[in-house]
């Protein structure tokens, strides 16, 4: 049996919606797909406006221009993520501020955030990593007093809540990613959500590549212009249409990844009783979306081992993020705020193991026995 560690999602109406919009022959992206995925956030998150986008960077890339950084400003963030969150900041001479996460979640923690404030911190931008939500009624009351902007990564968050509030609709903006990787898929692809009204008049214009087109489509202005910063941050309607159909049957595919997560997190029970390893955990606040199942192993040597062990079976597990204050641009472009020994004990023993929605039962008790044989070696 050969386990991949991720197959993209199917949904129904794809290659239909496909087709309707190259009928349309409007494949920009101002078309009637991307529309409709818009309208479905800004009903079923809610939020007040949202701009579907090439990707999540791209995403996040707006989000620092509407936070207007640029150099001298900080911005707090986990060291234990993706290399957007941190480039989009170094990108506009902004300093990213590496500080630990919470060894529960590995989401990052308060405590942190709030030991790295300085009057220079403009933004902060809280991961939720495997679609587990960050403490953000707690990250919320620390910016807000000091005008602090905050920009939700939500790249591996749809369909996932934090006390009963969605992800990707608390902070300022919130940026969620439809790579092939994730959840929901478009092969590639983003979206911005913007919460706060302060922001919405400038978002237009940036996104339209800093003029005010909209205006103009809107008959408010008889020409548009260059007004502001911006870039092309609109996703073909081709990659919207697919989109679509992904989004509709977004809560379907939501379950069976949570279906599979409990297998998993029950069938590795005992082993976690034995001493052998840690399973991932889910804090009851939070409403995860099953993007990741990991655990973590009592030591880097026996996670490699087991990888090893893994792979000659032919199930192909992973490790995830190294932490971005080690790596060559962190050290060069970012600074550390605190101890991060709970960032770099914990990414060092983690292994994520297959998660995909067409995951068998049988392929997750070949995973899970595969596992079971290795510490009865």
């Amino acid at each position: 049996m050969k386990i991949p560690f991720n197959l993209p999602p199917k949904s129904s109406h794809e290659e239909q919606y496909i087709a309707q919009a190259i009928s349309n022959r409007k494949l920009s992206g101002e078309g009637s797909f991307n529309k409709k995925c818009t309208e479905w956030f800004n009903k079923n998150l809610p939020t007040l406006m949202t701009v579907i986008t090439p990707s999540c960077t791209s995403a996040l890339e707006m989000a620092m221009v509407l936070a207007d950084i640029g150099p001298g400003d900080e911005v707090i963030l986990p060291s234990f993520t993706f290399t957007s969150t941190a480039n989009v900041v170094a990108l506009y001479g902004a300093v990213p501020v590496f500080v630990d996460i919470d060894p529960r979640t590995l989401n990052i923690d308060p405590i942190a955030i709030e030991k790295a404030i300085t009057p220079r911190t403009r933004v902060i931008m809280p991961v939720h990593y495997a679609g587990v939500g960050c403490e953000m009624d707690r990250i919320m009351a620390l910016a807000e007093p000091k005008n602090i902007w905050v920009v939700e990564d939500a790249a591996q968050g749809i369909f996932a809540s934090y006390k009963g509030k969605a992800l990707g609709s608390w902070g300022h903006m919130a940026a969620f990613s439809f790579h092939e990787t994730k959840n929901i898929v478009c092969g590639e692809g983003g979206a911005l959500t913007i919460n706060d009204k302060r922001l919405l008049a400038r978002a237009e214009i940036v996104r339209d590549k800093g003029t005010n087109r909209q205006q103009f489509l809107n008959g408010q202005v008889d020409k548009y212009t260059w007004q502001d910063k911006g870039s092309s941050y609109l996703l073909s309607e081709l990659s919207a249409a697919f989109l679509l159909s992904q989004l509709e049957e977004g809560p379907q595919i939501t379950e069976r990844r949570l279906k599979i997560w409990n297998e998993y997190n029950q069938g590795l029970a005992e082993l976690e009783k034995q001493g052998h390893l840690t399973r991932m955990t889910v804090p009851s606040e939070a409403k995860a979306n099953a993007h990741i199942y990991y655990i973590l192993l009592n030591s880097a040597d026996v996670r490699a081992a087991l990888w090893q062990f893994l792979r000659d079976r032919d199930i192909q597990s992973t490790t995830h993020y190294v932490p971005l204050h080690s790596a060559p641009a962190g050290v060069k472009y970012g600074r550390i705020s605190g101890s991060l020994k709970v960032t770099d004990d914990l990414a060092n023993r983690m292994l994520r193991l297959p998660m995909f929605a067409d995951l068998s039962t049988d392929e997750v008790a070949y995973v899970v026995d595969s596992i079971d044989a290795f510490f009865k070696r």
